[in-house]
């Protein structure tokens, strides 16, 4: 123990990786350049990805570190506030930046972010683990719990809106709007709550039997510290270089001829890269709670912050937001959700789970591209 609270620099800084330090100064210079407007050249644009890349890799790194420090389910939830909080800045930008032509920016990456992680992540998870491990097990009261803000939250935020008479179309009415904010606050914060005081026990899962040698001290304060400054750092370098990698992605949509739904598919692909590789480590490491907690806490971070976040903003702005998502992404989410429940009702899982997830995944992807 008194190693951890009595290191030098020299050997703290010794248990951090260079490239994870060196990734988000890169990605700093990159951004800097594309400020001063170095280019916009096929090669440029490949710098900018291979940034992003680094970034996403060493946001995984320093999320562990900070998450192996303060324990679960602290850590998941770190890396979760800390990815929406920026997702949410990013999309509050660009909303105010396209004005009416942004309406349903929001709508469509709230979506695709649900869609990614009940199907994509969760999936990949499942099936990785299943693969490596057989069977897993995790806390079902936890996962359930979960999964039951998230379903009222995403129907009342994605689905609802398309039945209400006030303001007919996909929109909800002013007072409406503000109703569903708050709501979808109380849910989250009841959520989180849950999580970390009231219910805490349901979301940890049981220590994995291993041989002492095998396991790692914790990370001194200052590593951890260190850490969450550099996590903060990569994540901000991860939306920005995601934002400046949106206009070539939007003309390569354009060539195809694929609806513009597409980009918002690929920048919330993107944005959730950290979050999707820490949770696929974990469940490679026999870990699947934590992958769950990573996976469906994300979910509810990114839907229950973002939706009150962009209805202030809508109705400071005067404009309609737009909240209803069409039939064919209705059936969707109601499968997706459906299977979901399904496949973790038992607290064990299967690849036979993760494959099934995927699929639906597949299919969402194929049909966004092809309506």
């Amino acid at each position: 123990m008194s190693s951890n609270t009595q290191t030098s620099p020299r050997s703290w800084l010794a248990d951090l990786p260079s490239w994870t330090i060196i990734a988000p100064v890169v990605a700093g210079i990159v951004l800097g350049a594309a400020a001063f407007g170095v280019g916009s050249s096929g090669i440029f644009v490949g710098i900018v990805a291979l940034a992003l890349a680094a970034s996403v890799f060493a946001a995984v790194h320093h999320a562990e570190t900070v998450a192996h420090r303060v324990g679960e389910p602290y850590g998941t939830l770190v890396l979760a506030l800390a990815v929406t909080l920026i997702e949410v800045a990013l999309i509050v930008s660009l909303m105010i930046a396209g004005g009416t032509e942004a309406a349903a920016l929001a709508r469509d990456t709230v979506f695709a972010a649900v869609m990614i992680i009940l199907n994509g992540i969760i999936g990949l998870c499942l099936l990785v683990g299943g693969l490596r491990h057989r069977q897993q097990t995790f806390m079902l009261d936890g996962v359930s719990a979960a999964m039951v803000a998230l379903a009222a939250i995403v129907v009342l935020a994605l689905v609802f809106p398309n039945y209400t008479v006030t303001t007919p179309g996909p929109y909800y009415s002013p007072s409406q709007l503000m109703l569903i904010a708050v709501v979808s606050l109380a849910i989250y914060g009841a959520f989180v709550f849950a999580q970390t005081i009231g219910n805490r026990g349901i979301f940890v899962e049981d220590e994995p039997v291993t041989e002492p040698q095998h396991q790692t001290p914790p990370p001194s304060n200052t590593l951890t510290a260190l850490s969450a400054i550099l996590l903060m750092a990569c994540l901000t370098a991860v939306v920005l270089l995601a934002k400046k990698l949106a206009p070539s992605l939007e003309s390569a949509v354009l060539r195809v001829g694929a609806p513009n739904a597409v980009v918002g598919v690929i920048i919330a692909a993107i944005v959730l890269l950290p979050e999707g590789l820490a949770a696929l480590r974990a469940a490679r490491a026999n870990r699947l709670q934590t992958s769950l907690n990573l996976a469906l806490g994300s979910a509810l971070a990114s839907i229950g912050l973002t939706i009150p976040a962009v209805s202030v903003l809508s109705l400071y702005m005067h404009t309609q937001l737009v909240l209803g998502i069409d039939t064919k992404a209705t059936v969707l989410l109601t499968l997706s959700l459906f299977i979901t429940a399904i496949a973790l009702r038992t607290g064990r899982t299967i690849v036979l789970h993760g494959i099934v997830l995927l699929v639906i995944f597949v299919v969402y992807l194929f049909t966004t591209v092809v309506p």
